[in-house]
């Protein structure tokens, strides 16, 4: 299809959308309703995913060793934890500091009450390794690996934490697929029917145009093409939106719950948009274009 002939298509696409101005405002605020949501949820998606990240940074796995074990034993399972690939990092706490963190968590009124053990660490046998996994749905294998090390006494972790967290990824991402596959479902469906009220003002045309020998895909090119832009548009101004709404959104909550930034942090704006921007437009063309050529195959006889 040469140039000319692409501008006479996109041409007769803008003057098919002009012409069936309600339906194709219906349909642009139909696909920027589903990317809005789409949007709302996928930001809701990258934000738990990203908090769920924090967490299992924060949520370490601590090994202790048999009683007893010199240096070189300590060091030898340090090695051990090293080379597996599923660790992220690891951290080693000595008796000594295992002690002092203690003192400072509970005799932080009273430090009086520690003087008692100055001569005696009541945590002599707390040396450990607190070893944080890449990712949390490795820490059972993590746990039963390292358990069977020489030297390793007992292995501490949350179970109840990483199955939390595994059950609100799984349920988060079973309801977001639900709500979008109903979303785009439904822009497709009002697409469709723009498309096809174009189909029918046009018939005669249409007709006018076969007999002259017009080509099936130069007919079917501007309904395509008029899919694809009310998908664009439809499309756009959501992005837009959520572009500018995000970031105060998010210092907003944060104002109302200060607590909170202590704690966890947000998905950066860029962080979000990167993935979004394409995404939502991708989308948008993609139930303009589906719901064209449905709409095409199942009206147009040419």
């Amino acid at each position: 299809m040469n140039a000319r002939t692409t501008g006479y298509c996109i041409n007769q696409g803008l003057v098919n959308i002009k012409r069936n101005k309600l339906f194709s405002i219906a349909s642009i605020g139909t696909i920027a309703a589903c990317i809005f949501l789409i949007g709302i949820i996928f930001s809701i998606i990258i934000n738990v995913n990203f908090m769920e990240k924090q967490v299992e940074q924060n949520l370490g796995v601590t090994v202790f060793f048999d009683k007893g074990l010199n240096q070189e034993g300590i060091d030898a399972i340090g090695e051990v934890i090293k080379a597996d690939k599923r660790v992220d990092k690891f951290e080693y706490t000595s008796a000594d500091e295992a002690w002092n963190a203690f003192q400072k968590s509970y005799f932080a009124e009273d430090p009086d009450l520690a003087k008692a053990f100055t001569n005696d660490n009541p945590l002599a046998n707390s040396a450990s390794y607190t070893v944080f996994l890449k990712n949390i749905q490795d820490q059972d294998a993590f746990v039963k690996s390292i358990s069977a090390v020489q030297g390793v006494r007992k292995v501490k972790h949350s179970e109840q934490a990483k199955e939390t967290l595994s059950k609100v990824s799984r349920l988060l991402g079973y309801v977001s697929v639900a709500l979008i596959v109903i979303l785009l479902g439904v822009g497709i469906f009002l697409i469709s029917n723009t498309v096809m009220i174009g189909i029918s003002v046009r018939r005669h045309e249409i007709k006018i145009m076969k007999l002259i020998g017009s080509t099936n895909s130069f007919v079917r090119a501007p309904f395509i093409i008029e899919g694809v832009i009310i998908g664009l548009v439809g499309s756009m101004i959501p992005l837009i939106i959520l572009r500018l709404v995000y970031g105060k959104a998010i210092a907003f909550i944060m104002s109302k719950f200060g607590v909170m930034a202590s704690s966890i942090s947000f998905a950066s704006v860029s962080d979000i948009f990167v993935i979004l921007v394409p995404m939502g437009l991708g989308i948008g063309a993609g139930i303009g274009l589906i719901g064209s050529i449905l709409s095409i195959r199942k009206h147009l006889k040419v």
